[in-house]
């Protein structure tokens, strides 16, 4: 009995360490990153004279924050939505997938994803934490409003500390 204790035991922390090596740490935008964003999109929309629909969304395409500014179409709100979503899921700019769709990769078009410019990853240090989507004026215009507000999270440097 003694052996068999002890052996389930060991059995047990066995198992017990590899379940704590099987999770992982995943960071998303909250609330107040997801509206940082969608203020860096507007404030760039406005420069630009280009009214438009700017959506945020989580990692998993999931809406956190969305705007349709004045005299932007009416499509164009779902279609920032998609392009977010998409650019979100995919881990890459839509420009990207309309560019391969261009190059004969037409899967893309049955694969139910926006394959439209103005879809871009927002990521802090490398790691995608959601997407942002911009639909309005032309691809151009939308592609440069989401860069935009996709780098407004972008962490400060570091800086020196005394000693």
């Amino acid at each position: 009995m003694t052996k068999l204790g002890l052996s389930v035991g060991m059995l047990a922390a066995v198992f017990c360490f590899s379940v704590g090596a099987q999770t992982v740490n995943v960071m998303t935008l909250d609330q107040a990153g997801a509206r940082t964003v969608l203020q860096a999109a507007r404030e760039s929309a406005q420069l630009r004279n280009a009214p438009s629909a700017i959506a945020v969304v989580d990692p998993a395409g999931d809406l956190l924050a969305f705007q349709r500014m004045d005299g932007v179409r009416p499509a164009s709100a779902e279609l920032a939505i998609e392009k977010a979503r998409t650019a979100a899921r995919l881990q890459r700019s839509t420009a990207e997938i309309e560019d391969s769709i261009n190059r004969g990769r037409t899967a893309f078009v049955t694969a139910g994803i926006a394959g439209l410019r103005g879809g871009v990853p927002v990521r802090v240090n490398g790691k995608v934490m959601g997407a942002v989507g911009v639909a309005g004026l032309s691809k151009q215009t939308d592609t440069e409003i989401a860069n935009t507000a996709a780098a407004g999270l972008n962490p400060l440097p570091k800086t020196a500390q005394r000693k």
